[in-house]
C-alpha cells in the first residue's frame, strides 16, 4: 500500500501502462496447455499482492496455462475502470470500493480477507470524533478511506456538511497531514505509518473494528463482466490458482509476507506491520462462508451502506454481482 498509493491516479495509469510485471514461465504451462495471458490489476499492499506473489513464486500461474502481465494501481475504481475499458481482466479492490460491482460495473469472483487498516486520524489536540465538526479533512474518494471517514462521522452524529472534505489522492494526504495543510483524514495502513514519521503524536479516532458490530470490510478480486460471462474457461483457471494461492498462504504467512515484500521492493517488517491489519481467511472458510450465506450476509450490510451513503440508489442482492457458486465450483 505504501509502494502504490503514494502514486497519483494519473501516475497510477502510467505505471499500468508501463510498469508489468510478467509471472515467469514458458510458454506452455503445467497442464499442458498453451498459456492464456491475462492482464491483472493489483495494490501494492499485503492484502492486493500476496496472492500474486504466491501463485508467480510458485509456479501456480503456469500450472493453471495461464501467463499474467500484473499491473500496480493506487485503488480500486481505478481498475473497475479498467475492467469496463477491457484494459484488464481480472482485478483487487478494498471494501470501499465494493460499491462499483454492486452498481453492475464488475463481478466479484473471489473473498480475499477482512481488513482492519483503515482509520481516521486527527492532528494532535484532536481526541474526539465530534471535535472534528468544521476542521478540514482529506479522504481518497470512494476508497475505504471514504467509508471509514462516513461511519465515524455518523457514530458522531455528524455528516460531510458539518465537516470541510478535500478530495484528495493518497499520496496528497501523506504530504497534506504531514505539513499540516490538513486537519485530519479517512485513510489506511501502512501509509498512516509513514505520516506518523514526520507526525508522531497523531490522534487515530475511529478504525474498522469499532463497526464489527454493524458490518464487516472485505476485500476482494474482480472480473469484468464480458470476461466473466463470455469468457469462462480463462475465469474458472483464475479461480481456481487464486484458491491454490489462498491454500498456500494460509499454511504459509511467514512466507507469503517475505514473497509480498520481495514483489514490492520494501522491508519485509514493512509488509509483516501491514499483514498484522489483516484478517487471513483459510480456503475452508471461505468455501463454508459462500455457501451458508454468511458472505452474502457481508456484502448485503455492505450494500446497505452504500445506499445510505448515496453510492446505490437501492439495495441489491450480492447474488447479481459476487460469482460464490463460480468460486466453490473450482474446489470440485
Amino acid at each position: 500500500m505504501v509502494l502504490s498509493r503514494k502514486l497519483s491516479a494519473s501516475a497510477a495509469l502510467a505505471m499500468a501502462a508501463a510498469m508489468t510485471l510478467t509471472a515467469c514461465g514458458s510458454d506452455s504451462g503445467g497442464g499442458g496447455g498453451e498459456l492464456q495471458e491475462i492482464n491483472f490489476g493489483y495494490i501494492g499492499d499485503y492484502n492486493g499482492t500476496s496472492l500474486l506473489a504466491i501463485a508467480e513464486d510458485q509456479g501456480i500461474w503456469e500450472k493453471h496455462d495461464l501467463k499474467v502481465n500484473a499491473r500496480v494501481f493506487t485503488n480500486g475504481p481505478l481498475q473497475i475502470q479498467a475492467l469496463g475499458t477491457g484494459d484488464l481482466d481480472f482485478g483487487y479492490i478494498g471494501p470501499g470500493a465494493f460499491w462499483l460491482p454492486a452498481s453492475g460495473q464488475a463481478k466479484v469472483i473471489a473473498i480475499n480477507t477482512l481488513g482492519n487498516a483503515d482509520r481516521v486520524i486527527a492532528q494532535e489536540g484532536t481526541t474526539t470524533l465530534e471535535q472534528l465538526k468544521g476542521k478540514t479533512v482529506g479522504v481518497p474518494e470512494g476508497t475505504s478511506g471514504d467509508m471509514i471517514l462516513t461511519l465515524a462521522l455518523e457514530k458522531a452524529g455528524l455528516t460531510k456538511k458539518d465537516i470541510k472534505v478535500v478530495n484528495m489522492d493518497a499520496s496528497t494526504i501523506v504530504s497534506a497531514f504531514s505539513s499540516k495543510q490538513i486537519e485530519a483524514a479517512g485513510f489506511w495502513y501502512p501509509a498512516i505509518a509513514t505520516i506518523k514519521k514526520q507526525v508522531p503524536d497523531l490522534t487515530e479516532l475511529a478504525r474498522n473494528a469499532d463497526f464489527e458490530s454493524q458490518m464487516s470490510f472485505p476485500t476482494a478480486f474482480v472480473a469484468g463482466n464480458k470476461v466473466v460471462s463470455d469468457e469462462k474457461e480463462k475465469t474458472a483457471k483464475t479461480i481456481a490458482a487464486l484458491r491454490e494461492a489462498m491454500e498456500y498462504r494460509s499454511a504459509n504467512m511467514d512466507r507469503s509476507i517475505e514473497l509480498t515484500a520481495e514483489m514490492l521492493n520494501v522491508p519485509v517488517e514493512q509488509v509483516r506491520a501491514d499483514a498484522a491489519n489483516v484478517e487471513v481467511l483459510s480456503l475452508d472458510e471461505l468455501d463454508q462462508m459462500t455457501e451458508d450465506g454468511t458472505i452474502d450476509k457481508w456484502l448485503k450490510g455492505m450494500t446497505d451502506y452504500f445506499v445510505d451513503a448515496g453510492k446505490l440508489k437501492s439495495p441489491v442482492d450480492p447474488k447479481t454481482y459476487y460469482t460464490g457458486e463460480l468460486f466453490t465450483a473450482a474446489a470440485k
